[in-house]
């Protein structure tokens, strides 16, 4: 094991992180993506540090083979645009870069200051960067050339013992973003790591926070919990930490009120688990919304006798439409694939209404 040191203000050497050697974090480097490889080189040869980050190192660290690799540098986003003529600079609070190598997208960020707290756009040091990690387990740096993990916050240790520990301050991580609790939960489902009880506990009495968080952006976060292999474990434990009742308020409502429903509703993600499992190219969205409206449009009416006594079929889609709409709110898919999922749920019913040809598959924003 070797020691990571910078200098204090008096230029003495200070510990600053654990260097965890190949003998010791046993990442099988034939699990990286060489293309990965190819931009951290590419970024070095040019004069900058690079390394891969976040999610993809945890994987890595328990034997799991990333989705995505994330790479962190000191390059700025227009140099790094320079230096790859395949990228583009995304992103309107806090530029970085997509770099693409066929469908395959690597999103290279800078390393990101402290100076406006943990949430600030500044560029920074890599020192500074640690500490605007959500949690130790996603705050680790590996360096594929000399296959060295650098760990600051003792994230390889919270690994092994599969517990979620926030880098930044408890008092302050919801605070700056709400969203973090959301992502704490997904982390927990998804890597079986616990949540220690004051971690939950902080979150439960933070719920409330996500109100005022717009509805895009928790759009963006549900199709993210919708498109996982475990929707149904983040969402079981999304609503024992009373976040669902900010993403899905009408279900959770329903969920409260009737237990039938919930049981209904909770098996019915648990075949969203195996859609997704076995998918080919992601999936489609509005299939997807099936599972989730399915409970819903079930109790909406007597689908028997609405066909016995002639309701015509525009009529069914129009009013199902509006009531599935108002039922996912705040969360506002895309309007083809609602309709999509409406239609396909009608027609399982006997209401005869046209189904359109044309696939859109779901499309996520990358996640650590």
């Amino acid at each position: 094991m070797l020691i990571r040191y910078s200098t204090d203000s008096k230029g003495k050497p200070v510990q600053k992180a654990v260097v965890y050697t190949k003998n010791e974090h046993n990442i099988d480097s034939k699990a990286i993506d060489s293309d990965a490889i190819y931009i951290i080189n590419r970024l070095r040869e040019t004069g900058f540090s690079s390394y891969i980050v976040g999610g993809a190192v945890r994987d890595l660290i328990v034997g799991r083979v990333p989705k995505d690799f994330d790479i962190v540098t000191d390059a700025t986003p227009s140099r790094i645009k320079k230096i790859f003529r395949n990228s583009r600079i995304i992103g309107r609070r806090f530029r970085l870069v997509h770099v693409f190598f066929g469908q395959k997208i690597f999103e290279v960020s800078t390393f990101r200051s402290i100076v406006d707290g943990s949430v600030g756009n500044a560029f920074g040091t890599m020192d500074e960067d640690v500490q605007r990690r959500d949690f130790t387990l996603n705050a680790l740096y590996y360096d594929p050339i000399k296959e060295q993990v650098i760990d600051y916050v003792g994230g390889v240790k919270d690994i092994r013992k599969k517990i979620i520990r926030p880098v930044i301050p408890i008092e302050n991580i919801f605070v700056d973003d709400p969203v973090r609790m959301l992502r704490a939960v997904k982390y927990g489902a998804t890597t079986g790591c616990r949540l220690p009880w004051s971690l939950k506990n902080k979150i439960r009495k933070s719920s409330n926070l996500l109100s005022a968080v717009s509805p895009s952006r928790l759009t963006e976060e549900l199709l993210k919990i919708i498109n996982n292999n475990n929707a149904s474990g983040i969402i079981e434990s999304a609503i024992d930490t009373d976040l669902y009742a900010y993403l899905q308020p009408a279900a959770t409502s329903l969920m409260l009120e009737d237990k039938v429903f919930f049981k209904s509703y909770m098996a019915s993600l648990q075949e969203l688990n195996a859609y997704n499992a076995n998918a080919q190219d992601g999936g489609r969205l509005g299939e997807k919304l099936c599972f989730i409206l399915r409970d819903f449009v079930a109790g909406l009416t007597d689908w028997k006798e609405e066909i016995k006594i002639g309701t015509s079929s525009a009529e069914l889609y129009k009013r199902t439409w509006a009531r599935c709409r108002n039922f996912i709110l705040p969360m506002n898919p895309q309007r083809t694939e609602l309709e999509y999922a409406v239609r396909a749920m009608l027609n399982s019913y006997g209401v005869k209404v046209h189904m359109p040809q044309t696939k859109t598959h779901l499309i996520l924003p990358y996640e650590e």
